[in-house]
């Protein structure tokens, strides 16, 4: 993902009211961040929001609001979901896919921008990369395809012959639903390996999550994401 690429879609939003802007009046944005909020520093893609923001005039605490909200821990994600909804943003951010699902679900009017999802069709959150429909768009990281293989493939160059890759997934991301439901299967058939599964949803979970993959044996481990 190129980073002004990433901020084009709410910056966008936001150039079209320039009349507003010359009246004084500050447009609100409201962002459901990834993580949490204690003492948390903005990760890479939500800084580049906001510089990519200030670099088309539009100034946090000047001509913008900006109103953050976190999607964790877990059960955080409805509160923050429902004090962004309830604050009336001229357009939501979001990041990553769950996040985005349940944004989506909250509001069928509020502009909503996500970014770090991948395959929004797959997932149902667009009717297609081109006519994204209803009040939502972004940026896809991932169309489907080969994402399982290439990494198997990359992997195995750096240890040549393993035949058991555990998969570790996230079971609350819908993207690994998916991947394991379709994209898994067929490439352990395709590739003649082995690709036992591994979970984790916090990172407290990931020595028992290394453990098992140790049990079953696996070479090496491929992880996905814990978002």
């Amino acid at each position: 993902m190129q980073r002004r690429e990433f901020i084009a879609a709410p910056a966008a939003f936001f150039v079209s009211s320039r009349r507003l802007w010359a009246q004084g009046a500050r447009r609100r944005l409201g962002f459901l961040a990834v993580g949490d909020a204690s003492g948390q520093a903005l990760n890479q893609t939500e800084r580049a929001l906001l510089d990519g923001l200030r670099e088309r005039g539009w100034i946090d605490g000047k001509n913008l609001t900006i109103a953050y909200r976190f999607s964790q821990p877990a059960d955080r994600l409805p509160a923050s979901v429902a004090d962004l909804i309830a604050l009336s943003p001229d357009v939501l951010v979001v990041a990553a896919p769950h996040a985005t699902e349940v944004l989506k679900a909250a509001t069928a009017t509020i502009p909503i921008v996500f970014v770090a999802v991948a395959d929004p069709v797959g997932l149902g959150l667009v009717q297609s990369l081109a006519r994204p429909g209803g009040n939502i768009t972004g940026l896809a990281t991932y169309v489907p395809g080969n994402f399982v293989a290439k990494r198997i493939e990359l992997l195995r160059e750096l240890v040549p012959g393993a035949s058991q890759i555990a998969i570790l997934t996230n079971p609350a991301n819908p993207m690994h639903r998916l991947l394991l439901a379709d994209e898994v299967p067929s490439t352990a058939r395709n590739l003649g390996v082995a690709l036992p599964i591994v979970q984790a949803t916090t990172a407290e979970e990931l020595d028992v999550a290394f453990a098992s993959a140790v049990a079953q044996r696996a070479d090496a481990i491929i992880f996905l994401a814990m978002l």
